[in-house]
């Protein structure tokens, strides 16, 4: 397969399963590889007869959709907005959290893949945070809309390399080597529910204190999806809670990336209050009222 016939048929798909052709442009080869091989499966001639098949088969819409999925996924991704949420975000919800009587921080990871972004909290919340709040729990909901994937975190044994981003003292204390992948501590993935739910169709019950939807809906969705998701999101998370998305993301209808770069987004509280201010002062990476009361009220 050519990869300007992949590139001609993503251009005509995309836009008709509510996806941009911009989010893929770097990379589209991760799905025109799989489309080759589905033509193949297929004994299709070419790219045209696949488009053909589109035209034709409407079942086939979902067997693209499902080859669209990027699979880009380590743990702690971005090592920079994970040191950021231990060092101000995580720590403003739990006292929050603390302030308000809960006995749990829920937080969800939306398209959570093999599962690195939930466990990476996890972690997260073990090694740095736990500790400093002995009377809160972390809870994360992490769905993905890939049963395969779902199963690998299930499992949650990993290559080496996808754990190099983890402080090595971590590794050393929550994996368990198997062969020649590292496996998760049944203690640390205990926090974690996994649940296979596409977030264009169907979201978990909230509220949620954390939000974590990077690379995914404000990067391949169209703009009509985003602005869906945004609400869906909205809605489920808690006044005073914040959104994290991709660093290079940018949250629709705010009009700029959220300040210093994290992708750290805070929802309007219903009325000042002193969990306002305590969220607002401890951190950097909030954006104005204005745009918080736009994005996410």
């Amino acid at each position: 397969m050519q990869d300007a016939d992949c590139v001609a048929l993503l251009r005509w798909a995309l836009p008709r399963l509510g996806l941009r052709w911009r989010g893929f442009r770097r990379v589209h080869r991760q799905v025109c590889k799989r489309i080759a091989r589905r033509v193949d499966e297929l004994h299709l001639a070419d790219v045209a007869a696949y488009r053909a098949r589109l035209a034709s088969v409407r079942e086939e819409w979902s067997e693209l959709d499902a080859m669209c999925r990027i699979t880009i996924s380590r743990f702690y991704r971005d090592r920079a907005v994970f040191d950021h949420l231990g060092a101000a975000v995580l720590p403003a919800l739990a006292a929050a959290a603390i302030a308000r009587g809960e006995p749990v921080l829920r937080c969800w990871s939306a398209g959570c893949g093999s599962g690195e972004e939930p466990y990476s909290l996890a972690l997260l919340w073990a090694f740095r945070l736990a500790a400093s709040f002995p009377g809160l729990s972390l809870a994360v909901v992490a769905t993905d809309a890939d049963e395969h994937l779902l199963a690998r975190a299930a499992r949650g044994c990993y290559p080496r390399a996808t754990l190099r981003e983890l402080p090595p003292p971590w590794i050393d204390e929550a994996f368990v080597r198997e062969d020649a992948l590292h496996c998760l501590g049944p203690a640390f993935r205990e926090p974690v529910v996994l649940l296979r739910q596409d977030i264009r169709a169907t979201q978990p019950e909230g509220p949620f204190d954390l939000v974590l939807c990077r690379n995914l809906a404000f990067t391949y969705f169209d703009a009509g999806l985003q602005r869906r998701a945004l609400t869906d999101i909205a809605a489920r998370l808690r006044p005073g809670g914040a959104l994290v998305v991709g660093r290079n993301e940018v949250v629709p209808d705010t009009g700029a990336a959220s300040p210093a770069g994290f992708g750290v987004y805070w929802k309007a509280e219903a009325s000042s209050s002193a969990a306002a201010s305590r969220c607002r002062s401890s951190t950097t990476a909030v954006a104005s009222s204005a745009s918080r009361r736009r994005a996410l009220s």
